[in-house]
């Protein structure tokens, strides 16, 4: 008996039991639906950890000023005056592989608005090099420039979000708006922003949808902010190709706790840490999940084999007929592994069907990015068809080894 012969009889076995046959598939279903629905979450937050790494940058370490009470905030102010332009001058100089350094001041607005919208957007002041610290893409326009800086210029760079609040769907380069009391004009706006997410792994991110920058310089001097404030929300420290920034931080660290008095008023996040752990946290979720499918896999692959070996007892007497009329025992095993082989097959091919669907609604209801990739389609339907061969070699040579005379005396 050839290979596609014993297929042909295999679907026309199960045909003639159809509920029975699609009952079997369930746990193969089910189980290759949990590895694509869990391998397409897995990959979506894989994707996403990278697109906010990178929006940090992936060779970069931070330096954060620190939130206080009020009255804790004065005793530390006895101490020192936060984060400061001082402190980027201070690593620049002292710290090994340092390329150069970029402040970052966050105003938060109470107005942002043109006689035509309002938006509710954050407004950062940065430095004119902050487009190679971190990816800022361009729709339209330009960023900021040195010669902003220096002058303390009135402009802005949007993100695509604060445009269609302000502007609709028509161009903003060139028209003004007005954050708080101080009238800008818009110079550039960025790209839409694909990465989603306002945090990673507890640290801040944000989306530059509905942000505003602003040189630093004028953010600094036209923007009013409670005098015990530290005078840098944020540093970004950029490094020289090859300098690991896991092994830069803890000297960043140290200079500034000297020029900060002891005042630990400042936290360093480093990116590269973060999405080491962000990895190491996806593999335990990979592992268990995949625990979990794979006792569904197991599951199934048992269901089809306690089937086939009632298959195999239901079809004693037919065995015995095909034995007695020339069959072989090779022939009476691979029916029945083509068919157990069918089964989980077809469970499958089902089952990438429901874990596509389960992943599409996770997307859409829980707003978490899912990926279906090729990698796993093939994993799932392959460790399937596996399961079904391994579950059907039993029943098989169970049935191979009937007795033809006692296979026709079977009622």
């Amino acid at each position: 008996m050839s290979a596609g012969e014993a297929l042909r009889r295999a679907l026309s076995n199960l045909a003639v039991h159809k509920l029975r046959s699609v009952l079997t598939m369930l746990g193969m279903i089910f189980g290759v639906g949990a590895v694509i629905a869990m391998l397409s979450i897995g990959a979506g937050a894989e994707r996403q950890a990278l697109a906010m790494i990178e929006r940090m940058g992936l060779s970069n370490v931070l330096v954060r000023a620190r939130e206080f009470r009020p009255d804790e905030l004065a005793e530390v102010r006895k101490k020192s005056l936060g984060v400061s332009l001082r402190d980027a001058a201070g690593i620049e100089e002292a710290v090994p592989g340092v390329a150069f350094t970029g402040p970052r001041v966050k105003i938060d607005p109470y107005r942002v608005w043109t006689p035509g919208g309002r938006s509710e957007a954050k407004l950062y002041g940065v430095s004119h090099r902050h487009a190679e610290l971190v990816p800022m893409p361009l729709a339209a326009g330009r960023f900021l420039t040195r010669d902003d800086e220096e002058r303390h210029a009135q402009v802005c760079v949007i993100g695509d979000g604060v445009r269609r609040d302000l502007f609709g769907w028509q161009g903003a380069v060139g028209r003004d708006l007005k954050v708080n009391d101080v009238w800008l004009t818009v110079v550039g706006v960025l790209s839409p922003s694909s990465a989603g997410g306002d945090s990673f792994e507890g640290v801040s991110v944000g989306s530059t949808s509905r942000e505003i920058y602003v040189p630093y310089t004028t953010a600094l001097r036209k923007f009013d902010r409670d005098a015990l404030d530290s005078p840098l929300t944020e540093l970004v420290v950029r490094l020289k190709d090859g300098v690991s920034p896991v092994d830069a931080a803890p000297v960043v660290s140290a200079l500034l706790d000297r020029l900060h008095g002891g005042a630990h008023d400042f936290d360093l996040v480093v990116p590269e840490a973060l999405l080491s752990q962000s990895r190491k946290t996806q593999r335990l979720f990979n592992v268990v999940m995949g625990c979990i499918a794979g006792i569904s896999l197991l599951v199934g692959g048992i269901g089809i084999m306690n089937i086939m070996l009632a298959t195999v007892l239901e079809r004693t007497r037919e065995i015995g007929i095909r034995r007695a009329i020339g069959a072989r025992r090779a022939d009476i095993r691979l029916q029945f592994v083509v068919e157990a082989f069918a089964i989980s097959v077809g469970g499958g091919l089902l089952g990438v069907a429901v874990g596509v669907v389960i992943a599409r609604v996770v997307a859409a209801s829980a707003g978490w990015p899912t990926v279906v990739t090729a990698a796993s389609l093939v994993l799932s339907t392959g460790v399937s068809a596996g399961v079904g061969l391994v579950s059907g070699i039993y029943p098989a040579n169970r049935a191979a080894r009937l007795d033809p005379i006692e296979a026709l005396r079977y009622e």
